[in-house]
């Protein structure tokens, strides 16, 4: 059993109530647009990381984190990319593989909006766990928290605070 903390869109900011939320879990995921190699390493200091860089991320995170991850976690296959789309708008790159290899669980960033789908067409859940960070148009920061145990992913939690709060004042 794996206990994950999901985050995408941290733009090189990272709220402290996301490390009592990430707490307990064993390791944290980050879907891109992690905004600088320091945000990374903060995370990777506190609990293991597996990330993936963004459209907005430079070559201090590219080097470090690749495009896409495809890994396993238990029995789950698990792919994690930044810019991947949803279930029915799936961006061009990653169709061929999510038609002819779809993983259990496919999780993209990007949109600064949470979403958790079950895809029923291609049997698999798809989450975006919106953004963490406060830069971007959206109105709440998220992330998310979950269990996978053997093939079953469950227990499902999302942390989310308005933007206006999380915001660091200079």
């Amino acid at each position: 059993m794996r206990r994950i903390g999901l985050l995408s869109d941290t733009h090189g900011f990272i709220h402290e109530r996301i490390f009592t939320f990430f707490e307990k879990v064993d390791e944290i995921w980050h879907a891109g647009d992690i905004g600088n190699i320091q945000t990374a390493d903060r995370l990777a200091a506190f609990k293991p990381l597996k990330a993936v860089y963004g459209n907005i991320d430079g070559q201090d995170v590219r080097i470090v984190h690749p495009m896409h991850q495809r890994f396993k976690c238990e029995q789950v296959d698990v792919w994690m990319t930044h810019i991947g789309g949803y279930p029915g708008r799936y961006e061009r790159y990653v169709k061929p593989d999510i038609f002819t290899n779809s993983p259990d669980l496919f999780i993209s960033g990007h949109s600064h909006i949470l979403k958790v789908i079950y895809d029923q067409k291609y049997n698999f859940l798809h989450i975006n766990p919106g953004a963490a960070g406060y830069k971007g148009f959206h109105k709440v920061c998220t992330a998310v928290r979950f269990t996978i145990d053997g093939k079953e992913i469950r227990d499902l939690e999302v942390w989310q605070i308005p933007r206006d709060e999380v915001a660091p004042t200079f």
